[in-house]
């Protein structure tokens, strides 16, 4: 993994707080900054999402440190925010069915610990924090692609909690000069993918009915379409991010994708080759907040960012598919 960096800095200058580190996103930035020998990588995770064992091989190294907490606790914040230089973060409770399942807490975690975590980054005087956003911030706009300046209006609580940490950031940035930078997620997948629970996602959940035998099931008529994005392009839009010197490139919303679009059903495909099945997927109806196709313009971080999509989605594919049979 990472065997090319995204970086021209030397990382053993900077302390990172990556938030959420033990999560899918925020494991795999952990690993690709201890592999670069980071200073200090700090991890903070309250483990309600992620697991210990995504990070333990990395704890193990004396540049990586992991804090068991909540960022619903300010407190624990500003802790572990002392003494750091960049701040990805990346914890927030994820899944639109489980935000409408459950507003509060989705409400909880993303809102006032995204608040929390500002105010931390803001008094402990960090150079930069890069957090994640998501493309459901996009709501029920139909402009294809999706440009960062166009949206609509949230479809689910969970749209609504990442439109406001972009509306967060926008006014803490200008209030009191900090360095915030946003990064719309496009449907990343990819290794440490968690394939457990009622809320997985979508690639898993394929590759899970697949080696199981069993009949995966898509929402609607399969021919909704996503922007699917293999984690190491998000893990090079963050670190591209986090280290930026360019002063335009700050205080942005980026998305973070392809730019590319798959449909459910081609999705399904795919898998079933890799998998060498026969099985065929067992449809039913829509699923409440989900938008019918989402594509991204990814020519704003590509010029601002230099941000270059290495792995597209037949690759991403292959390389999830033989971690997936590894974990299994």
């Amino acid at each position: 993994m990472y065997e090319i960096p995204f970086h021209t800095e030397n990382l053993s200058n900077y302390r990172f707080l990556v938030t959420g580190g033990a999560g899918f996103i925020g494991s795999n930035l952990v690993e690709y900054l201890v592999k670069y020998q980071a200073k200090e990588v700090r991890i903070l995770d309250n483990l309600a999402t992620g697991f210990f064992e995504n990070i333990a091989p990395f704890t193990e190294k004396p540049n990586c440190n992991f804090i068991q907490g909540d960022i619903r606790d300010l407190n624990t914040c500003q802790d572990a925010c002392k003494n750091i230089d960049i701040v990805l973060h990346q914890a927030a409770l994820g899944s639109v069915p489980r935000s409408i399942n459950d507003p509060i807490t989705t409400n909880q975690v993303n809102i006032d610990g995204f608040l929390n975590m500002l105010v931390a980054v803001r008094d402990n005087k960090i150079k930069r924090m890069v957090y994640a956003a998501s493309s459901s911030t996009y709501g029920d706009s139909p402009h294809l692609p999706k440009k960062e300046d166009i949206i609509g209006k949230p479809l689910s609580p969970y749209a609504v909690t990442k439109y406001v940490n972009e509306l967060y950031a926008d006014v803490f940035a200008k209030t009191y000069q900090m360095e915030l930078i946003g990064l719309r997620y496009f449907n990343v997948f990819g290794q440490r993918q968690n394939f457990q629970g009622e809320y997985a996602a979508v690639i898993p959940i394929f590759m899970k009915a697949i080696t199981e035998k069993t009949s995966a099931f898509i929402n609607g008529d399969g021919e909704q379409t996503r922007d699917f994005t293999f984690v190491e392009n998000a893990v090079q839009a963050n670190i591209l991010a986090g280290l930026t010197q360019n002063p335009d490139a700050v205080n942005q919303v980026y998305n973070v994708a392809v730019g590319d679009r798959t449909s459910l059903n081609l999705l399904y495909q795919i898998i079933k080759e890799l998998g060498k099945s026969d099985m065929e997927p067992t449809y039913r109806e829509n699923r409440k907040g989900d938008v019918r196709d989402s594509l991204a313009d990814i020519s704003k971080a590509q010029k601002l960012l230099n941000y270059q999509p290495q792995i597209k989605i037949k690759e991403g594919l292959e390389k999830a598919w033989q971690s997936f049979i590894e974990k299994m």
